[in-house]
């Protein structure tokens, strides 16, 4: 790697460092407990569904709004004070929530269970791998963009032609993608942190609700690509 290696700075350092990823870890876990919590609420409340689903324009301006959150986030989060960037975050993950509800009236929530927790397991390796491997993994991201932008293009293109094999094709690459980034984002921001101004600890809270969005958008992604190949759909 470019940066100095995390094996050769100082114990004070390494500490920070710990620290830093700690932070990413635990408002990705906020995020996504906050997530699920809106999800299962507006899921099982049916104002809340005739609010939401019954509204399309509604619902595309939820979808706006987090698409909008995502870039305000990532392109401003240097301008915004620690209290800013969290509140953003975790509207984010709130909106999140609502969206997300629609999968408990596609799926069974037995089903919805089991691949949240093979997608935890496939994140965490993934994840860890990313912290601990010695191998530079930026190699990969030419590939892993590609691929993303390819998942959104031919998205795009089977909403109109509602092919079951494109949906597999494209579903069976999202998992690669999203595994990969999970590995390539953790590396990244393992870099970050290690870089980062111990002293500062406005740059390290920005930094921890970035690392945190990162993490947050490859898990989410990860576990709707799962949830096609192992979600039970309802009667």
């Amino acid at each position: 790697m470019s940066e100095k290696s995390y094996y050769n700075v100082s114990t004070v350092e390494v500490k920070a460092l710990n620290a830093f990823m700690r932070g990413v870890y635990q408002w990705m876990a906020i995020g996504l407990g906050l997530t699920g919590a809106i999800a299962y609420y507006t899921a099982t409340s049916p104002k809340m569904l005739q609010l939401i689903f019954g509204n399309p324009m509604l619902m595309w301006g939820l979808i706006i709004a987090e698409f909008l959150l995502v870039i305000v986030i990532s392109a401003g989060i240097s301008r915004m004070s620690a209290g800013m960037a969290t509140g953003l975050f975790l509207l984010y993950s709130a909106l999140n929530g609502l969206t997300l509800s629609a999968i408990f009236l596609i799926y069974t929530s037995s089903s919805i269970a089991s691949t949240f927790f093979v997608c935890a397991g496939m994140f965490g390796a993934m994840s860890i791998f990313g912290l601990t491997t010695n191998m530079n993994l930026t190699s990969w991201k030419s590939f892993l963009y590609m691929g993303l932008i390819g998942i959104i293009i031919a998205s795009i293109v089977n909403m109109f032609l509602h092919s079951s094999g494109l949906n597999f094709v494209i579903s069976g690459i999202g998992v690669i993608v999203f595994v990969g980034l999970t590995a390539y984002d953790t590396q990244k921001l393992k870099e970050m942190g290690a870089s980062a101004p111990y002293d500062d600890q406005l740059a390290i809270r920005r930094g921890t609700i970035l690392g945190a969005l990162t993490l947050y958008l490859d898990f989410i992604n990860l576990f709707l690509m799962l949830l096609r190949f192992m979600g039970q759909t309802r009667d």
